[in-house]
């Protein structure tokens, strides 16, 4: 049996946890099927990693060619349980061995109403409320707009730069980022209104204005330019995903959420990326007590299966008539039985805590790097979603060259990472939550590495 073969029948938590290199990276079979990929895919379609994946597990991934990589990326935060946990695999496992797919629209099942329940019970607030499941994250940005316009009667939607909400029609007017989100898709959708982030480190006043000079901007694109009875909703991430891991300032994310209750605007936090246990709390929101009236998830609740939801004030998704919200996929069964074995691997597990303590090491070792790196412009994050943003050194100019050989270096010595950023300059690090901490110190040895490289 070879290597690869060898991985594939142990696969999830029981595949070994080490980093090892078999070949040059990528290996003559990722070569081969990338070979095969662009007679069969159409350009437009890329990824990240030229390397293809064979099984995965605990903190490693495992390609085609027997290669073991530690993962910090985690498919984009969504194997934050793990790839193939324990949990989710018996659950999902013995969903497909009942049935595959009813249509929740034509016959219900028990799966997609424990899942509401337990959303119900976990996001901020004592308040009663009401989940609708979906596919995806664009998808549930897309539902909590059509929940927040037929509650309030208006239709504007206020977004921030930096922004990512997704790339379906109205998703990607919400995106801020034109290439290659928008490039070539418009007309867009109207009646989006964008306002400035309260982003610490490129805070035209500084950062220790960014949060009251942000304020001031939307607080003129509301009552001024828009007007506050035309506006549905305000939609924040509580950390910016593909805008760069950008935290705001202390105090602005409840500074608008307050603002938007005094003004009658329902606040959308959109924890698409943040969600289910990656910051070090259940949601982000929670860091500074901010209780939104709509919370999207997606990523992070299924353990790699397609499933997202809005979850929100029982008055306000109650408000939507019959058949007006629904989709033939969401909700699926499969996907609702691995929702729940990730929130027992999280509550069970202690995954919370977890993150903080990944947080933690990255934190330290990623300021140590910087004071020896001129090339560093700023470390940020919270829990186990953390970044760096690389510039020129003496200056704030984007570096995203320094990025790309800090990615290559790391992935040539058998270590996956990410890439974010509007200006394409920031290195993401989102490990899986049940990495373990050998794991952790060794990739982290590669990063000081690859910056010492540099």
């Amino acid at each position: 049996m070879s290597v690869v073969e060898q991985a594939v029948a142990v696969g999830g938590p029981e595949l070994e946890q080490v980093r090892r290199l078999v070949t040059e990276i990528p290996g003559p079979r990722s070569r081969e099927l990338a070979a095969r990929r662009a007679a069969a895919l159409p350009a437009g379609l890329t990824s990240a990693q030229p390397v293809f994946a064979a099984a995965g597990g605990g903190g490693v991934l495992v390609d085609v060619d027997g290669n073991s990589f530690i993962d910090f990326g985690s498919g984009i935060a969504v194997t934050s349980v793990g790839n193939s946990a324990a949990r989710v695999v018996a659950r999902a496992t013995e969903q497909l061995q009942q049935f595959t797919h009813t249509c929740f629209l034509v016959n219900p099942y028990e799966g997609y109403v424990e899942v509401c329940e337990a959303l119900n019970r976990l996001t901020p607030g004592d308040h009663e409320k009401r989940t609708a499941l979906f596919n995806t994250g664009a998808e549930a940005l897309e539902n909590a707009v059509k929940y927040a316009r037929m509650a309030t009667g208006r239709t504007g939607v206020v977004v921030f730069d930096h922004a990512y909400h997704g790339r379906s029609m109205l998703t990607m007017a919400m995106t801020a980022k034109n290439t290659p989100y928008k490039k070539g898709f418009g007309p867009l959708a109207g009646e989006v209104y964008r306002s400035p982030m309260a982003y610490p480190y490129r805070a035209p006043g500084g950062a220790e204005r960014a949060t009251a000079d942000a304020l001031a901007a939307l607080r003129d694109l509301i009552d001024v330019q828009v007007g506050a009875d035309q506006i549905a909703c305000v939609v924040l991430e509580p950390i910016q995903g593909e805008g760069g891991f950008i935290v705001p300032s202390p105090g602005f994310f409840p500074a608008v959420a307050e603002l938007c209750r005094e003004r009658g605007i329902l606040f959308v936090a959109d924890e698409v990326q943040t969600g289910f246990a990656r910051t070090g709390d259940m949601f982000a929101c929670e860091h500074e007590g901010v209780v939104p009236d709509l919370i999207t998830t997606a990523k992070g609740l299924a353990g790699g299966l397609p499933l997202a939801a809005v979850t929100g004030r029982a008055e306000i998704m109650d408000t939507v008539h019959p058949g007006g919200i629904g989709g033939t996929y969401s909700g699926n069964p499969v996907s609702c039985a691995a929702a729940l074995g990730v929130i027992e691997s999280i509550e069970q597990e202690g995954l919370v805590e977890r993150a903080r303590q990944i947080g933690t090491a990255f934190l330290g070792r990623l300021r140590e790097i910087a004071a020896s790196s001129p090339v560093v412009g700023d470390v940020r994050g919270r829990g186990a979603m953390i970044a760096v943003e690389l510039v020129r050194p003496g200056t704030t100019e984007p570096d995203p060259a320094a990025v790309a050989a800090v990615v290559k270096y790391c992935q040539e010595r058998g270590l996956l990472v990410l890439t974010a950023g509007t200006y394409g300059n920031v290195l993401r690090f989102l490990p899986p939550l049940v990495m373990p901490d050998h794991l952790l110190a060794e990739g982290l040895d590669i990063l000081s590495e690859a910056f010492a490289a540099l």
